[in-house]
């Protein structure tokens, strides 16, 4: 088995002058922003990231706003348009380091910030931000019965959390009975954070989702945002659906393909909305196939 490679760190400045931090994988090649889900951490693109470093890409994997390693946001910031603004601030620098813009690769709420911040200044006439964009599992419409369970499970725990790894691997595991369970726990603990009282928690500010100015604040709003963002889309662009979503219906991926008639579009059998850590080989399959035609990197 191939060994996988130990990233480096790199720290940005967000759009409150909040503290991001990253992991990079590869030392050259043309950029890949990586932008996890909602109570993920920068962890979740280990393997995608890896393989994309792999293949002559330079790849950073960014903890988002009160998740993992970057800072809980003063004032509870964390509404969808919050964490456009930062992903913003970090494509400007990535693209002042490389002479220009990066790939955007994301899941669920990383999906709505690059989308959202792609439309914006599309809008503003600052585009591209990226040269390229891939939502995974996201478009502007989804099912609100699926967020509804996905923010119930990430709730669940948010105020008691564990007492041990092990229980929290127990709620993981119930939740995704169609996931091989890891033989390890050291995967799950990077997600976890051991606070003074001996329980461990999410890592993640738990104002995410209660918080003065939380992920869903004006849900209405947002969507007709991501619609008008979706049709100005210029920039080479893919869809990735789980094919049993349960966020992501076959009618709204048909719906965001009308409104990018360019876009491509994938269906990962066996995964469901946590795509790449559900089918990876499939997902970075897919990814990699996709980059390759996009734009592929000189010299392979």
């Amino acid at each position: 088995m191939t060994r996988r490679m130990e990233p480096a760190i790199a720290i940005f400045t967000g759009a409150a002058g909040n503290r991001l931090v990253a992991d990079v994988y590869g030392e050259e090649g043309p950029l890949v922003l990586l932008l996890h889900g909602g109570g993920q951490t920068r962890h979740a693109w280990r393997e995608t990231a890896d393989r994309l470093a792999r293949s002559g890409w330079m790849a950073y994997a960014l903890d988002q706003r009160g998740h993992g390693d970057s800072e809980w946001v003063a004032g509870g910031s964390y509404a969808f348009t919050d964490f456009a603004a930062d992903v913003a601030a970090v494509a400007d620098a990535l693209a002042a380091r490389a002479g220009r813009p990066p790939v955007v690769i994301g899941a669920s709420l990383g999906g709505i910030a690059a989308l959202l911040a792609e439309g914006a200044a599309e809008r503003e006439g600052r585009g591209p931000l990226f040269s390229a964009l891939v939502l995974v599992d996201i478009t502007p419409r989804v099912d609100m019965d699926g967020v509804a369970k996905i923010q119930g499970f990430m709730r669940a725990h948010a105020g008691d959390g564990f007492g041990s790894i092990g229980q929290a691997a127990d709620a993981v595991a119930a939740y995704l009975p169609h996931r091989p369970r890891p033989r390890s726990h050291e995967g799950l603990k990077k997600n976890l954070r051991l606070y003074p009282d001996g329980r461990w928690r999410w890592h993640w500010d738990p104002r995410f989702l209660d918080g003065a100015r939380p992920v869903a604040a004006a849900r209405e709003h947002i969507e007709a945002a991501l619609l008008d963002a979706a049709g100005r889309i210029a920039i080479p662009a893919l869809l990735v659906r789980g094919g049993s979503s349960e966020l992501v219906r076959e009618a709204h991926a048909r719906e965001f393909l009308d409104l990018v008639p360019h876009a491509e579009y994938v269906d990962v059998a066996g995964a469901r909305h946590m795509v790449a850590g559900d089918r990876n080989d499939r997902f970075s399959a897919a990814i990699l196939d996709f980059l390759d035609r996009a734009q592929k990197p000189k010299g392979t």
